[in-house]
C-alpha cells in the first residue's frame, strides 16, 4: 500500500467521537480519531512495512504516525531517525508511547534515554523516561543498569515535583514500572512512593489522572505479575 491508500483507509476508520477524545487529550488537526483495534486492523494489511512507516510518519498525521510505530522495524531504527521522531512528536501519544516503545525495542533505547531525560524540552524529557519505563517492562533485569536505576530514582522524592508537567507523570510511571519489573526492587520502589506521594499532573480536559505509586504496584503484586516480562512494548 502506498501512504495515500492508507491515509484514506485511516480516514474511513475515523471516528467522530474518538477524534474529540484524543483532542482534549492534545491531538490537533489534521488527524481523523481513529480506534487502536480499529488501527490494528489495517496494520494486518501493511503488516511490518519499514519503509512505509516512515514515510506514514512524516505525513504528521497522527494516526498516521501512531501505525508509523506499529508497523516499523525497530532494529532498523537509526539514531538519527529515533531523535527525528520524538522531535515530531508534538503530544504525549506520540512521545511516551509511539516514539518511547520503538526506542525501547532498538538497540539505541538506553543511549537516547539517557540523551533525553535530560532535555528542557517537555516532550522530550518524558520520551526519555517513557522509553526507560518501556525497557523494564521487556529487557531481561540482568541486561539493565538496575543499580543507576536505583540511583536516579532515590533522588526522585526531592525533584520531581518541580518537574514539567508531563515529565512528572513520566517519572512517576518509571517508578512503577521499575518496582512492578524488578523484583528485588519492588519494596524500595514503594517505599519511594510513600515520598513521593500524590504527583499533580494537568491532564487538560479529561478525567484522567496520574497513578498513585503504591497502590498501582500493590495491585501488580495482587496479580502476581512483578518481574513478568512482555514480548514488546507496541501494544
Amino acid at each position: 500500500m502506498t501512504v495515500n491508500e492508507v491515509l484514506k483507509e485511516l480516514e474511513a476508520l475515523g471516528n467522530p467521537a474518538t477524534k474529540n477524545t484524543l483532542m482534549k487529550h492534545g491531538a490537533r488537526e489534521p488527524f481523523f480519531g481513529v480506534r487502536v483495534g480499529d488501527m490494528k486492523k489495517l496494520l494486518k494489511k501493511i503488516k511490518n512495512n519499514h519503509s512505509l512507516a516512515l514515510s506514514l510518519y512524516d505525513t504528521g498525521n497522527t494516526d498516521a504516525m501512531y501505525l508509523a510505530g506499529l508497523a516499523c522495524v525497530p532494529s532498523e531504527m537509526d539514531q538519527k531517525t529515533l531523535n527525528q521522531w520524538a522531535d515530531q512528536a508534538y503530544w504525549y501519544m506520540l512521545s511516551e508511547y509511539t516514539v518511547a516503545w520503538v526506542a525501547a525495542e532498538s538497540s539505541h533505547g538506553w543511549e537516547l534515554a539517557q540523551q533525553w531525560i535530560q532535555s528542557e524540552e517537555e516532550r522530550i524529557a518524558s520520551c526519555g523516561w517513557a522509553t526507560l519505563s518501556s525497557m523494564l517492562l521487556i529487557i531481561p533485569n540482568e541486561e539493565l543498569d538496575l543499580q543507576w536505576m536505583k540511583n536516579t530514582v532515590t533522588e526522585f522524592p526531592s525533584k520531581i515535583h518541580q518537574c514539567q508537567n508531563r515529565v512528572k507523570h513520566a517519572m512517576n510511571n518509571f517508578v512503577i514500572a521499575l518496582g512492578s519489573s524488578v523484583p528485588e526492587l519492588t519494596a524500595f520502589c514503594k517505599e519511594i512512593g510513600q515520598k513521593i506521594g500524590k504527583v499533580e499532573v494537568y491532564m487538560g480536559e479529561t478525567s484522567c489522572k496520574t497513578p498513585l505509586i503504591v497502590p498501582y504496584i500493590e495491585k501488580v503484586e495482587k496479580m502476581g505479575r512483578i518481574g513478568k516480562k512482555k514480548k514488546q512494548a507496541r501494544c
